[in-house]
């Protein structure tokens, strides 16, 4: 089978194991049905930009041309920090997109990837935050009614957690082992009163599977960039990485508005 097309981030379903859905195109290709068979993909040399459409010679923020990285809603600067969002004084980019997406209920979570983080995201993105992030297992700390809200509250608990992943240690599964229910309420206890009226009493755990044969004991990172034809023996799918069965890993994300070609 032959797809052709710009691709962007891979689609989640939750499940035993996560279910992976590449978009190709016009086409969405399920890359679960892919691992332990090799693969071909191979980068056709164009770029889009994944807002507006245009032919970019550099893709900037995973996926943007220059210009829409300066004006798109989706590539402010509090899609990254959420701390700054400025929605809830009527002050965004584009106030209806701030509307949908800034100016909704956010959850606080903390996850076990590499080590314990704490992140956020909007109340619809669950599992699939988590998910994209290569997350063993997460669970709600704290909901807001707004992003703001909640990145002052990552702010403030990344001086007792770390807010990033270390993308290598994910992929070799390198996972320490945390009691996520008594970190919660740790975290509960380090939150300033004013904040901790946004504490999540009720939350469940959620663990997650992915569709790995083996993890790699050692990584290699790929680029379209640098290798625009890549073959290889999938060996499994974690985050937004496809996993090859020498060590090498893409990361499909980074990849945003790629034209490539997938063969198998």
């Amino acid at each position: 089978m032959v797809y052709e097309g710009n691709i962007i981030k891979m689609r989640s379903e939750y499940a035993s194991p996560v279910k992976y859905f590449l978009p190709v195109g016009e086409n969405e290709v399920l890359m679960n049905h892919l691992v332990g068979k090799e693969i071909s993909l191979s980068f056709t040399g164009q770029i889009n930009c994944i807002s507006c459409g245009k032919s970019t010679k550099t893709s900037f923020g995973q996926g943007f041309c220059y210009n829409c990285l300066q004006t798109a809603p989706e590539a402010s600067e509090s899609v990254m920090r959420p701390e700054l969002s400025k929605a809830h004084f009527g002050i965004a980019r584009d106030m209806e997109w701030a509307k949908e997406h800034d100016l909704i209920d956010h959850f606080v979570y903390l996850a076990a990837s590499s080590d314990l983080k704490v992140g956020v995201t909007r109340h619809h993105q669950m599992p699939t935050r988590w998910i994209d992030q290569g997350a063993s297992s997460a669970l709600v700390l704290a909901r807001t009614p707004n992003r703001h809200i909640a990145g002052v509250i990552e702010v403030w608990l990344k001086q007792f957690f770390t807010d990033k992943t270390n993308w290598r240690e994910m992929l070799q599964n390198k996972i320490t082992p945390f009691d996520l229910q008594e970190e919660k309420l740790n975290a509960r206890e380090l939150l300033t009163t004013e904040l901790r009226k946004y504490y999540e009493e009720e939350s469940e755990i959620v663990t997650i599977d992915y569709p790995v044969l083996n993890y790699p004991s050692k990584i290699t990172s790929l680029s379209f960039d640098k290798t625009p034809d890549i073959t290889g023996i999938l060996n499994g799918i974690k985050g937004q990485y496809l996993i090859f069965e020498n060590g090498s890993v893409l990361n499909i994300r980074k990849h945003n508005g790629y034209f490539i070609r997938l063969s198998y």
